[in-house]
């Protein structure tokens, strides 16, 4: 990694830390404030190095680095606003569960469920508005379905 390429990393997480940005593009505008010669695309590579998400907070999408999200943020409470925000239905698939969601939210409910440490998620793995969950061997999917219906409260849940 350059020099270069680190500071500007610094500085954007920096950025990150002390200011509500919105969009990549804002971030861009600030790097280019401060000197550095960036484009979108390389703006949005670093953020996706820096492993930044978009949560919502006050009610605005904002990014944050994931130091910014506590251990203690990740509660069933959390989560269960996760869900109920941005779930748009889940249904079996076999040792899978598949999640939809809004266009480019995907990641963001693959972190809350990654950081709920659900002992039932094997792991997950998102796309843009779709997320695959493995379950582990020996869950009855349709009591973890049963569950995920209770944290998402008016969500579509579809039985096998």
């Amino acid at each position: 990694m350059t020099d270069t390429r680190a500071r500007r990393l610094r500085t954007l997480a920096d950025l990150l830390r002390s200011d509500s940005l919105a969009s990549q593009e804002e971030a861009t505008e600030r790097l280019r404030a401060l000197g550095f010669a960036v484009t979108q695309a390389t703006v949005s590579r670093d953020l996706e190095q820096l492993g930044a998400i978009k949560v919502k907070r006050g009610g605005v999408l904002t990014y944050a680095l994931p130091d910014q999200i506590a251990e203690t943020d990740w509660t069933a409470g959390r989560l269960e606003r996760i869900l109920g925000e941005w779930v748009l239905s889940i249904e079996a698939a076999g040792q899978l569960l598949i999640v939809k969601t809004p266009p480019g939210s995907a990641h963001l409910v693959a972190s809350a469920i990654d950081h709920a440490q659900l002992p039932e998620i094997a792991g997950t793995v998102s796309g843009d508005d779709t997320l695959f969950l493995a379950i582990r061997d020996g869950v009855a999917i349709p009591t973890l379905l049963r569950r995920f219906e209770r944290l998402m409260g008016q969500a579509k849940v579809m039985y096998a």
